[in-house]
């Protein structure tokens, strides 16, 4: 494989593969994979799903046939058709419920479109930052746009051009420049459309994906957003249908399921690197999260 080539991957575990080798057979700025929902989906094991991971590298997608939901950090959702989903490098994403889904989808690392780009990835397109809304249920005409940017990305992929990976970069960047042309006024909107509970429930838990391992109390977001714990109790059960300590104890829970699942640290460093006070306490909270000890939950993930 010549290192100036544009690595063609045919599935998304051999991508993952790659990604998380050494750097020294291949350039991991050339990482791309475009693609149809149908493919990437057909070896999903239907019990298991897609695992939480911190995978290195974003993924757009939409959907535009079927059932699926996703997990972005704190955020739970059912897709709807025509939803477009942002997933950013290290973020955490997981699914459980996937069932005859169509749609299109990229896995590109950030440094395939860096050269393109004036500056971050996240201040040229914010629906990369962290804090930033990930789904938007796009219009019918706003959808087949995305859909079209889409197909021309995958016949780019296959095809034998000897410019294939300008014109990659190229079209990544127009698909990315659609997304920020819809995504402003969407987020606008939202904005002013939101009452003021709903957008603190939004706030404290975009504040709790940030310092969820650090700040365990309720009482502390509360301070921070000059509010009482129990306005804030108030409004997060109001909004998404769990309180601020569900939140908290979910996130605890995903990140132990990423560590568990996707490293070989010993029980004991995933407790310490979750702050818990020992493995006993650690290993009380999965227990009590999902019947199972911290061994055997690693065992099925």
């Amino acid at each position: 494989m010549n290192k100036e080539d544009v690595l063609l991957i045919k599935d998304l575990a051999s991508f993952e593969n790659l990604v998380n080798q050494n750097k020294q057979f291949f350039d991991l700025n050339l990482m791309v994979m475009p693609g149809t929902l149908e493919d990437k989906h057909k070896d999903i094991d239907p019990v298991k799903g897609i695992r939480a991971l911190r995978r290195q590298f974003n993924l757009i997608y939409i959907l535009t046939e079927g059932e699926h939901d996703v997990m972005l950090g704190a955020d739970y959702r059912w897709l709807k058709p025509n939803d477009l989903v942002i997933v950013p490098e290290n973020m955490v994403y997981a699914s459980q419920h996937i069932r005859n889904c169509k749609g299109f989808c990229i896995h590109f690392k950030t440094e395939f479109v860096q050269n393109l780009i004036n500056g971050p990835l996240t201040e040229d397109f914010p629906f990369f930052q962290f804090d930033a809304e990930h789904i938007i249920n796009l219009n019918d005409k706003d959808s087949l746009l995305i859909q079209q940017a889409f197909k021309n990305i995958i016949s780019e992929y296959q095809s034998t051009s000897n410019e294939k990976d300008s014109i990659l970069r190229n079209l990544i960047h127009i698909l990315l420049l659609r997304i920020r042309e819809i995504y402003r006024p969407y987020v606008k909107q939202i904005m002013m459309s939101s009452s003021r509970a709903t957008r603190l429930a939004n706030t404290f838990k975009h504040m709790l994906e940030r310092d969820f391992i650090k700040n365990r109390s309720v009482q502390k977001y509360a301070s921070e957003l000059n509010i009482s714990s129990k306005y804030l109790y108030d409004v997060v059960k109001a909004t998404f249908g769990k309180t601020p300590r569900d939140f908290i104890n979910d996130m605890l829970l995903l990140e132990a399921k990423v560590q568990l699942g996707s490293t070989d640290k010993s029980i004991s460093e995933v407790a310490f690197d979750l702050q818990f006070d020992d493995q006993a306490h650690f290993s009380h909270f999965i227990k009590q999260k999902t019947g199972m000890s911290p061994i055997a939950l690693r065992q099925v993930l």
